[in-house]
């Protein structure tokens, strides 16, 4: 069980952020802000894949005009990305956006921040501090890009904030670099109990970028760091949000539907198991919930090539089976139920599970 890092509760929208709450999923749109009919499409498909906070890139004041419209359209809850202009984060306000994300690497004036804190206090929505390790050169000067020099510009970005007693912040602190990344988030957790938004910025290809964002937000969401996350990678959005789940799901976080257990096969197998896992993870897609399952209401599915590990792994399952020469052996929760011929496994197996669900 992993113990969360406690947190105080930020509000975006009707969602809850914070220690006490699940973690999100986040990912952001893709197509130009003011093109409002792509940017609903891209939204409905990523609350559809499961994501829960949908960020929008506001580069002028059409994008964030926009922002009214698309609310129209959608019910996640939206997050207006700000850069370089505070004038757009305050327009993004009053069109209703439901958290602000500016950089302390881009909008530096205090009072321009000032401006910007005391519009969304009076909408009472949140304000996302967002140091990405890459716009930092010139307010970490001479120090560097290290996880402390990240650490200490946000601290100082945070002044602005303190003096106006404005304390709906939600803290993110990326970098490309997967330790620097892990680092940066270890030492801010020690510095506030802001809830974080933790993920890997620019981790490339989805090649690799799932490979750097597993390995850091996993590691930090299982020492308890992280609130929401984004996988960010260079490709679809809703790839971002399936990566999102499974992630949440191996560290035990949060359960989306039936987790399935497979062997990498070898030279024992006696059957051709790929196909069959593949054909069996494709139906079980339809049976994923959106909703947090407690640990206990989590499907458990194992498929064994063979008879080294094969039976052990599917009597530890709760649903299982264990392949021999053109036959398998089905076992649910320990106790062996049929044997079927490996043609009509998947069937099998499916019916099990619906059935169990």
């Amino acid at each position: 069980m992993i113990k969360r890092r406690k947190t105080r509760t930020v509000s975006v929208g009707p969602l809850k952020i914070g220690s006490d709450h699940p973690v999100v999923i986040q990912s952001m749109t893709k197509v130009d802000t003011s093109d409002i009919g792509q940017v609903v499409v891209q939204i409905r498909q990523l609350e559809e894949a499961g994501c829960e906070i949908v960020r929008v890139a506001v580069k002028d004041k059409g994008d964030a005009k926009a922002i009214s419209s698309i609310k129209k359209e959608v019910t996640v809850p939206l997050v207006a990305d700000i850069h370089f202009d505070y004038k757009l984060a305050l327009e993004a306000i009053k069109c209703g956006a439901d958290k602000i994300r500016i950089n302390p690497g881009n909008i530096k004036k205090t009072k321009d921040v000032e401006k910007v804190i005391d519009a969304a206090s009076d909408k009472n929505i949140p304000i996302r501090v967002g140091v990405n390790s890459g716009s930092l050169m010139e307010i970490a000067a001479g120090k560097g890009l290290s996880p402390q020099a990240m650490v200490n510009a946000l601290l100082r970005y945070m002044e602005n904030f303190r003096k106006r007693n404005f304390d709906d912040l939600i803290i993110s602190l990326k970098s490309s670099d997967v330790s620097k990344t892990i680092e940066a988030y270890k030492k801010m957790a020690d510095e506030c109990d802001y809830p974080f938004h933790v993920g890997v910025t620019a981790a490339g290809l989805p090649e690799d970028g799932v490979i750097k964002s597993s390995i850091g937000i996993g590691a930090l969401l299982l020492d308890g760091i992280g609130d929401t996350i984004r996988v960010s990678l260079t490709g679809e959005p809703t790839s971002e949000v399936e990566i999102a789940k499974r992630i949440l799901s191996s560290v035990g976080s949060r359960y989306f539907g039936p987790e399935i257990i497979s062997c990498p096969t070898c030279g024992r197998c006696q059957v051709n198991l790929v196909p069959i896992v593949k054909n069996l993870e494709s139906e079980l897609r339809h049976l994923t919930h959106k909703e947090p399952l407690l640990k206990e209401k989590q499907l458990l599915v194992a498929v064994m090539g063979c008879e080294v590990n094969g039976p052990g792994e599917a009597k530890g399952a709760d649903i299982g089976i264990a392949f021999g020469r053109g036959k398998g052996v089905i076992f649910r929760r320990g106790e062996v139920v049929k044997t079927v011929k490996t043609s009509g496994s998947v069937k099998e197996l499916l019916d099990m599970i619906k059935k169990e669900i």
